[in-house]
């Protein structure tokens, strides 16, 4: 009596990594939604481009990377996220163009390469407003910059802290 619930638990739980999935359907939406304003952008832009200064173009293609970096950030939560905690991609395995990450990213890893992809794309905010200054007062630059010191804080902690985690479990 008590194995057999002990079982269904067990299987209840283990398949419960399934309610994962409808997030990740939405980060793909999401991705979509990312694709679609990056050609928006591109555009409305491409229409004032005799009207641009350097500093506006730059900005323009600040924006992009930027857009590239969070899409970038969002196609790895999603493919690592789902082959590490729900199931394994065989599709991925069969195709000539499997991404090179795909079952080689952890979780450790996934962290570390999350936090990367926020630094990126906090220094290129803090780009865009040092390219522009007029668009920002300098109390909000000044926090940028304070808010970009916790992001790079946290990073540095959180590989150190997957250093020392390492260095902990080789020593035993």
């Amino acid at each position: 009596m008590f194995k057999k619930l002990e079982i269904f638990l067990e299987n209840f739980i283990f398949n419960s990594r399934w309610l994962l999935t409808p997030i990740y359907v939405v980060l793909v939406l999401t991705l979509i939604i990312i694709g679609v304003k990056t050609i928006q952008e591109f555009l409305y832009e491409i229409t004032h481009i005799f009207e641009m200064s350097v500093n506006d173009l730059l900005i323009f293609v600040l924006h992009i990377v930027d857009l590239a970096l969070v899409a970038n950030l969002v196609l790895i939560l999603i493919m690592s996220s789902y082959s590490s905690f729900v199931s394994k991609i065989e599709v991925a395995e069969d195709s000539v163009d499997h991404p090179k990450f795909l079952g080689k990213v952890g979780f450790k890893d996934l962290k570390l390469k999350v936090i990367a992809s926020i630094i990126a794309i906090s220094s290129i905010g803090l780009l865009e407003a040092f390219v522009d200054t007029s668009k920002k007062t300098p109390e909000e630059i000044y926090l940028m910059i304070y808010i970009h010191a916790i992001f790079i804080i946290s990073g540095l902690l959180l590989a150190l802290m997957d250093f020392f985690s390492s260095k902990s479990d080789l020593d035993e």
